[in-house]
Protein backbone atom coordinates (compact mmCIF):
# COMPACT_ATOMS: atom_id res chain seq x y z
CA UNK A 1 0.00 0.00 0.00
CA UNK A 2 2.55 2.42 -0.85
CA UNK A 3 1.24 5.95 -1.37
CA UNK A 4 -1.29 5.45 1.91
CA UNK A 5 0.09 8.63 4.29
CA UNK A 6 -2.72 8.19 6.90
CA UNK A 7 -3.18 11.68 7.11
CA UNK A 8 -6.87 11.95 7.99
CA UNK A 9 -6.32 8.89 10.67
CA UNK A 10 -3.27 10.39 11.94
CA UNK A 11 -5.17 13.70 12.88
CA UNK A 12 -7.85 12.06 14.66
CA UNK A 13 -5.72 9.82 16.93
CA UNK A 14 -4.57 13.56 18.02
CA UNK A 15 -8.04 13.80 19.64
CA UNK A 16 -10.49 13.34 22.80
CA UNK A 17 -10.91 9.44 21.71
CA UNK A 18 -13.79 8.68 23.05
CA UNK A 19 -14.25 5.04 24.24
CA UNK A 20 -18.26 4.66 24.62
CA UNK A 21 -20.37 2.22 26.71
CA UNK A 22 -22.14 -0.30 25.44
CA UNK A 23 -25.51 0.11 27.32
CA UNK A 24 -27.48 -2.64 27.92
CA UNK A 25 -31.44 -3.46 28.14
CA UNK A 26 -33.69 -5.19 30.84
CA UNK A 27 -32.94 -8.67 29.64
CA UNK A 28 -29.54 -8.10 29.61
CA UNK A 29 -29.15 -7.85 25.49
CA UNK A 30 -27.45 -4.63 24.00
CA UNK A 31 -30.27 -1.47 23.96
CA UNK A 32 -29.34 -0.62 20.52
CA UNK A 33 -31.49 2.52 20.77
CA UNK A 34 -29.87 3.69 24.12
CA UNK A 35 -26.40 2.85 22.31
CA UNK A 36 -27.57 4.93 19.31
CA UNK A 37 -28.59 7.73 21.89
CA UNK A 38 -24.91 7.67 23.71
CA UNK A 39 -23.56 8.22 20.55
CA UNK A 40 -25.09 10.91 18.85
CA UNK A 41 -24.90 12.43 22.23
CA UNK A 42 -20.76 12.22 21.95
CA UNK A 43 -21.33 13.76 18.37
CA UNK A 44 -23.56 16.31 19.50
CA UNK A 45 -21.15 17.32 22.24
CA UNK A 46 -18.41 17.71 19.58
CA UNK A 47 -16.65 14.02 19.97
CA UNK A 48 -14.68 13.38 16.23
CA UNK A 49 -13.13 10.54 17.11
CA UNK A 50 -15.14 6.85 18.42
CA UNK A 51 -13.58 3.63 19.99
CA UNK A 52 -16.54 1.57 19.68
CA UNK A 53 -15.25 -2.31 21.40
CA UNK A 54 -12.81 -0.49 23.88
CA UNK A 55 -12.66 -1.31 27.80
CA UNK A 56 -15.24 1.67 28.34
CA UNK A 57 -17.37 -0.64 26.17
CA UNK A 58 -16.69 -4.11 28.50
CA UNK A 59 -15.04 -5.54 25.07
CA UNK A 60 -14.26 -8.70 27.12
CA UNK A 61 -17.91 -9.10 28.41
CA UNK A 62 -18.97 -9.18 24.97
CA UNK A 63 -19.84 -11.77 22.62
CA UNK A 64 -18.35 -12.47 19.00
CA UNK A 65 -22.22 -11.31 17.75
CA UNK A 66 -22.11 -8.13 20.40
CA UNK A 67 -19.02 -7.16 19.42
CA UNK A 68 -19.67 -6.90 15.59
CA UNK A 69 -23.62 -5.17 16.36
CA UNK A 70 -21.34 -2.25 18.64
CA UNK A 71 -19.04 -1.69 15.43
CA UNK A 72 -22.18 -1.50 13.30
CA UNK A 73 -24.12 0.75 15.14
CA UNK A 74 -21.35 3.15 16.12
CA UNK A 75 -20.09 3.50 12.16
CA UNK A 76 -23.52 4.03 11.15
CA UNK A 77 -24.25 6.46 14.07
CA UNK A 78 -20.40 8.52 13.58
CA UNK A 79 -21.30 8.69 9.45
CA UNK A 80 -19.02 11.63 8.03
CA UNK A 81 -19.31 12.79 11.53
CA UNK A 82 -16.50 11.15 13.49
CA UNK A 83 -13.31 8.76 12.73
CA UNK A 84 -14.26 5.37 14.06
CA UNK A 85 -11.21 2.94 15.58
CA UNK A 86 -12.25 -0.81 16.19
CA UNK A 87 -11.06 -2.58 19.40
CA UNK A 88 -10.08 -5.57 18.02
CA UNK A 89 -8.63 -8.58 20.04
CA UNK A 90 -8.55 -12.12 21.78
CA UNK A 91 -6.98 -14.85 19.91
CA UNK A 92 -5.27 -14.06 16.84
CA UNK A 93 -7.50 -15.48 14.05
CA UNK A 94 -10.61 -13.57 16.00
CA UNK A 95 -8.43 -10.62 16.16
CA UNK A 96 -7.99 -10.68 12.46
CA UNK A 97 -11.75 -11.41 11.27
CA UNK A 98 -12.63 -8.41 13.67
CA UNK A 99 -9.58 -6.61 11.91
CA UNK A 100 -11.82 -7.29 8.31
CA UNK A 101 -15.14 -7.06 9.43
CA UNK A 102 -14.32 -3.16 10.55
CA UNK A 103 -12.65 -2.66 7.09
CA UNK A 104 -15.44 -4.02 4.94
CA UNK A 105 -18.38 -2.24 7.27
CA UNK A 106 -15.86 1.30 6.58
CA UNK A 107 -13.78 1.99 9.54
CA UNK A 108 -10.78 3.80 9.20
CA UNK A 109 -8.57 2.03 12.12
CA UNK A 110 -8.62 -0.66 14.50
CA UNK A 111 -7.13 -0.56 17.79
CA UNK A 112 -5.82 -3.85 18.88
CA UNK A 113 -5.65 -4.60 22.67
CA UNK A 114 -2.91 -5.86 24.23
CA UNK A 115 -2.63 -9.39 23.76
CA UNK A 116 -4.36 -11.55 26.77
CA UNK A 117 -2.02 -14.47 27.82
CA UNK A 118 0.47 -15.49 30.76
CA UNK A 119 3.26 -15.66 28.59
CA UNK A 120 4.00 -12.84 26.63
CA UNK A 121 7.50 -12.53 24.32
CA UNK A 122 8.43 -9.41 23.07
CA UNK A 123 9.05 -10.90 19.45
CA UNK A 124 5.89 -12.68 19.96
CA UNK A 125 4.41 -9.34 20.50
CA UNK A 126 5.54 -7.88 17.42
CA UNK A 127 4.88 -11.53 15.65
CA UNK A 128 0.64 -10.70 17.00
CA UNK A 129 0.01 -7.17 15.66
CA UNK A 130 2.32 -7.91 12.24
CA UNK A 131 -0.35 -10.58 11.39
CA UNK A 132 -2.99 -8.47 12.45
CA UNK A 133 -1.67 -5.13 10.57
CA UNK A 134 -0.86 -7.26 7.51
CA UNK A 135 -4.40 -8.44 7.13
CA UNK A 136 -5.83 -5.13 6.72
CA UNK A 137 -3.24 -2.75 4.84
CA UNK A 138 -5.49 -0.30 4.51
CA UNK A 139 -6.63 0.76 8.19
CA UNK A 140 -4.16 2.87 10.48
CA UNK A 141 -3.02 0.47 13.46
CA UNK A 142 -2.68 1.49 16.79
CA UNK A 143 -1.42 -0.75 19.43
CA UNK A 144 -3.10 -0.65 23.27
CA UNK A 145 0.25 -1.08 25.19
CA UNK A 146 -0.13 -1.73 28.63
CA UNK A 147 2.92 -4.09 29.02
CA UNK A 148 5.85 -2.18 30.78
CA UNK A 149 8.25 -4.62 30.01
CA UNK A 150 7.77 -3.60 26.17
CA UNK A 151 10.60 -1.48 24.83
CA UNK A 152 10.35 1.29 22.30
CA UNK A 153 12.52 -0.70 19.40
CA UNK A 154 9.92 -3.37 19.24
CA UNK A 155 7.61 -1.16 18.01
CA UNK A 156 9.82 0.82 15.56
CA UNK A 157 10.63 -2.87 14.73
CA UNK A 158 6.71 -3.62 13.83
CA UNK A 159 6.49 -0.80 11.88
CA UNK A 160 9.42 -1.24 10.32
CA UNK A 161 7.33 -4.01 8.39
CA UNK A 162 3.70 -2.78 8.69
CA UNK A 163 3.49 1.09 7.80
CA UNK A 164 0.16 0.99 8.87
CA UNK A 165 0.71 0.96 12.64
CA UNK A 166 0.51 5.03 12.72
CA UNK A 167 -0.32 5.66 16.36
CA UNK A 168 0.10 4.14 19.68
CA UNK A 169 -2.31 4.03 22.65
CA UNK A 170 0.04 3.73 25.86
CA UNK A 171 -1.73 2.83 28.85
CA UNK A 172 1.37 2.32 31.08
CA UNK A 173 1.41 4.71 34.36
CA UNK A 174 4.84 5.79 34.42
CA UNK A 175 5.39 9.17 32.48
CA UNK A 176 9.10 8.74 32.65
CA UNK A 177 8.84 5.86 30.76
CA UNK A 178 6.34 7.00 28.60
CA UNK A 179 8.85 9.88 27.58
CA UNK A 180 11.58 7.26 27.18
CA UNK A 181 9.58 4.40 25.32
CA UNK A 182 8.25 7.25 22.82
CA UNK A 183 11.70 8.56 22.14
CA UNK A 184 12.93 4.83 21.58
CA UNK A 185 10.51 4.17 19.25
CA UNK A 186 10.30 7.11 16.93
CA UNK A 187 8.28 10.34 18.43
CA UNK A 188 7.56 12.35 15.30
CA UNK A 189 6.94 8.30 13.84
CA UNK A 190 3.59 7.98 15.17
CA UNK A 191 0.88 9.59 16.84
CA UNK A 192 1.13 8.89 20.64
CA UNK A 193 -2.56 8.68 22.85
CA UNK A 194 -2.12 8.63 26.47
CA UNK A 195 -4.18 5.95 27.08
CA UNK A 196 -5.00 6.40 31.01
CA UNK A 197 -7.39 9.39 30.04
CA UNK A 198 -7.57 12.66 31.79
CA UNK A 199 -5.94 11.71 34.62
CA UNK A 200 -2.58 10.84 33.07
CA UNK A 201 -3.21 13.18 30.15
CA UNK A 202 -0.96 16.38 31.24
CA UNK A 203 1.97 14.62 32.06
CA UNK A 204 1.90 12.56 29.25
CA UNK A 205 1.14 15.57 26.76
CA UNK A 206 4.38 16.94 28.00
CA UNK A 207 6.32 14.17 27.00
CA UNK A 208 5.16 14.23 23.93
CA UNK A 209 1.24 13.20 23.23
CA UNK A 210 -1.44 14.69 21.95
CA UNK A 211 -4.44 13.18 22.27
CA UNK A 212 -5.75 10.73 25.18
CA UNK A 213 -8.61 8.67 25.67
CA UNK A 214 -11.74 9.20 27.70
CA UNK A 215 -14.40 7.50 29.14
CA UNK A 216 -15.77 10.36 30.88
CA UNK A 217 -16.18 11.93 27.75
CA UNK A 218 -19.63 9.89 27.61
CA UNK A 219 -20.80 11.70 30.94
CA UNK A 220 -19.61 14.90 30.15
CA UNK A 221 -18.00 16.03 26.59
CA UNK A 222 -17.05 19.24 26.91
CA UNK A 223 -15.25 18.72 30.51
CA UNK A 224 -12.71 16.38 28.29
CA UNK A 225 -12.97 18.95 25.17
CA UNK A 226 -11.90 21.61 27.90
CA UNK A 227 -9.07 19.45 28.87
CA UNK A 228 -7.32 19.05 25.20
CA UNK A 229 -7.92 22.64 24.30
CA UNK A 230 -5.99 23.82 27.31
CA UNK A 231 -3.28 21.35 26.82
CA UNK A 232 -2.68 21.91 22.64
CA UNK A 233 -2.17 25.65 23.65
CA UNK A 234 0.56 24.23 26.33
CA UNK A 235 -1.82 26.37 29.62
CA UNK A 236 -1.13 23.69 31.70
CA UNK A 237 -2.67 26.11 34.79
CA UNK A 238 -6.15 25.52 33.16
CA UNK A 239 -5.93 21.56 32.11
CA UNK A 240 -5.05 21.75 35.82
CA UNK A 241 -8.40 22.66 36.39
CA UNK A 242 -9.95 20.62 34.61
CA UNK A 243 -8.30 17.45 36.32
CA UNK A 244 -9.17 19.11 39.68
CA UNK A 245 -12.31 18.93 38.47
CA UNK A 246 -12.78 15.06 37.83
CA UNK A 247 -10.06 14.05 39.47
CA UNK A 248 -12.32 12.40 42.76
CA UNK A 249 -14.29 10.78 39.59
CA UNK A 250 -11.58 8.89 38.06
CA UNK A 251 -10.19 8.33 41.55
CA UNK A 252 -13.58 6.00 42.42
CA UNK A 253 -12.99 4.71 38.49
CA UNK A 254 -9.32 3.71 39.78
CA UNK A 255 -9.65 1.92 43.23
CA UNK A 256 -8.98 -1.48 43.96
CA UNK A 257 -7.55 -1.70 40.51
CA UNK A 258 -9.55 -0.10 38.28
CA UNK A 259 -12.34 -2.72 39.55
CA UNK A 260 -14.85 -0.25 38.94
CA UNK A 261 -14.13 1.74 35.78
CA UNK A 262 -17.29 0.94 33.78
CA UNK A 263 -19.31 0.98 36.40
CA UNK A 264 -18.64 4.28 37.84
CA UNK A 265 -19.18 5.93 34.37
CA UNK A 266 -22.43 3.85 33.78
CA UNK A 267 -23.20 4.95 37.28
CA UNK A 268 -23.28 8.61 36.01
CA UNK A 269 -25.29 8.60 33.14
CA UNK A 270 -27.89 6.68 34.80
CA UNK A 271 -28.27 9.29 37.36
CA UNK A 272 -28.48 11.43 34.06
CA UNK A 273 -31.02 9.32 32.80
CA UNK A 274 -29.34 8.72 29.78
CA UNK A 275 -28.23 4.90 30.39
CA UNK A 276 -29.28 1.55 32.64
CA UNK A 277 -26.35 1.13 35.13
CA UNK A 278 -25.97 -2.20 34.54
CA UNK A 279 -22.34 -4.19 34.10
CA UNK A 280 -21.79 -7.42 33.32
CA UNK A 281 -19.40 -10.22 35.63
CA UNK A 282 -16.74 -9.56 36.57
CA UNK A 283 -17.82 -5.96 37.27
CA UNK A 284 -20.24 -5.07 39.57
CA UNK A 285 -22.59 -2.24 40.08
CA UNK A 286 -21.62 0.35 42.97
CA UNK A 287 -22.79 0.19 46.75
CA UNK A 288 -25.66 2.76 47.20
CA UNK A 289 -23.92 5.49 49.19
CA UNK A 290 -21.20 5.49 46.28
CA UNK A 291 -23.64 5.85 43.64
CA UNK A 292 -25.08 8.90 45.92
CA UNK A 293 -21.32 10.41 45.29
CA UNK A 294 -21.00 9.61 41.59
CA UNK A 295 -24.62 11.29 41.61
CA UNK A 296 -23.31 14.56 43.24
CA UNK A 297 -19.78 14.80 41.67
CA UNK A 298 -21.77 14.89 38.18
CA UNK A 299 -24.35 17.23 39.29
CA UNK A 300 -21.23 19.56 40.26
CA UNK A 301 -20.38 19.52 36.39
CA UNK A 302 -23.56 21.34 35.20
CA UNK A 303 -24.30 19.33 32.68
Amino acid sequence: MSGVTFETQRAALAEVVAIPVTPFAEDGTVDRDVHRAVLRRLLDGGVTTLTPNGNTGEFYALTPEERRLVTELTLDEAGERAAVVVGVGHDLPTAVATARHARERGAGMVMVHQPVHPYVAQSGWVDYHRAIAGAVPELGVVPYIRNAQLPGARLAELADSCPNVIGVKYAVPDAARFAAFSRDAGLDRFVWVAGLAEPYAPSYFSAGATGFTSGLVNVAPAVSLNMIEALRSGDYPAAMKVWEQIRRFEELRAANGSADNVTVVKEALASLGLCRREVRPPSRQLPAEERAEVAAIVAGWSI
